[in-house]
């Protein structure tokens, strides 16, 4: 199943107002692979939010010791809860 709106469109834009396209590409195809382990019943939806709550609190120990600024941490964070929410509907 695929999310409603796909997370990459979120994805941090540069100077031009362009997408990064690295980016972008990884966060699609990681969210789709997600996505399909649950449709093929090898992760559970709850095993799926978990892997997300898990990057989202690895994001935040990688931040911190990366001196990350906080603006950028947060639109992280955001495109992951973004994801994680894309999986809390199918559970309706």
């Amino acid at each position: 199943m695929t999310p409603l709106e796909p997370a990459g469109r979120l994805s941090t834009f540069k100077s031009k107002g362009e997408p990064d396209a690295h980016g972008q590409a990884a966060l699609l195809l990681a969210e789709s692979l997600i996505h399909m382990l649950v449709d093929v019943r090898i992760l559970s939806l709850g095993q799926a939010v978990e892997v997300l709550q898990i990057a989202a609190e690895v994001k935040i120990e990688v931040a911190a010791a990366a001196g990350e600024s906080k603006a950028r941490m947060n639109e992280s964070l955001a495109l992951l809860e973004k994801i994680s929410n894309s999986f809390e509907c199918d559970r309706v």
